[in-house]
């Protein structure tokens, strides 16, 4: 058998439930969670730094590979470096709707009404950019080689989205491609690479969202 320098605890926290009240927590958190939505008008009042914080823990306790957390959450509310950040990445998306995308592509976006115009880039509150760590240093000073990476960053972005729903702060995940212009502007090492630029902050009073339908169990489930 091989030896290892694992160390285990009991585990913490476990809670179990009746099947009754299983069943009506998980219809609650869906019914909670199907409200979510993508919102494109935001507005600019603030919303507490505590609150991301928060949540940012709660991404933070994700699952990953060998639990290395290949993840670094950069959190702005700097007005001009938002600024910067909407002209790359428009100057990205203009490139994109104009040549870059494949017209199938174009076609699917139709619906959504989305373009080039970013202006939600400078007017929510918080953009919260996720990079993924290809490397990651430990205790005494080694750095290893992280794996898993992109599948352990999008658990964390997904428990990042369920955490600010449930808070009330509505978000948008915005993917301008390339997005390296992230690296430059918010001064990151070559190790960490832009895996998602998530938009946080309340919804516009006016704020619209496409009439899109949400598929159903059969249509995203297979049971075996």
């Amino acid at each position: 058998m091989k030896t290892t320098d694992a160390r285990f605890i009991p585990l913490p926290g476990y809670r179990e439930y009746p099947p009754a009240e299983m069943l009506e927590r998980a219809r609650a958190f869906n019914l909670d969670i199907q409200r979510r939505r993508t919102v494109r008008e935001f507005s600019d009042r603030a919303v507490p730094r505590e609150v991301i914080e928060q949540c940012l823990l709660a991404a933070g306790s994700a699952p990953s590979g060998a639990a290395l957390q290949p993840w670094q959450f950069v959190v702005v509310g700097d007005p001009a470096v938002k600024s910067r950040i909407r002209s790359e990445a428009e100057k990205e998306e203009r490139a994109f709707y104009n040549g870059r995308a494949p017209q199938e592509w174009l076609d699917a976006l139709a619906p959504l009404g989305t373009d080039e115009h970013k202006p939600f880039l400078e007017i929510a509150p918080w953009l919260i950019v996720i990079f993924e760590k290809t490397h990651s240093e430990l205790d005494d000073g080694r750095r290893v080689k992280n794996y898993y990476v992109g599948q352990s960053t999008g658990i964390a972005c997904g428990m990042l989205i369920a955490a600010l729903h449930a808070t009330g702060v509505a978000t948008l995940t915005h993917t301008p491609s390339p997005m390296g212009f992230l690296n430059t502007i918010l001064r990151r090492p070559k190790i960490e690479r832009p895996f998602l630029l998530l938009v946080a902050g309340y919804p516009a009073p006016d704020a619209r969202v496409p009439d899109i339908k949400r598929k159903p169990l059969d249509k995203i489930a297979t049971f075996v």
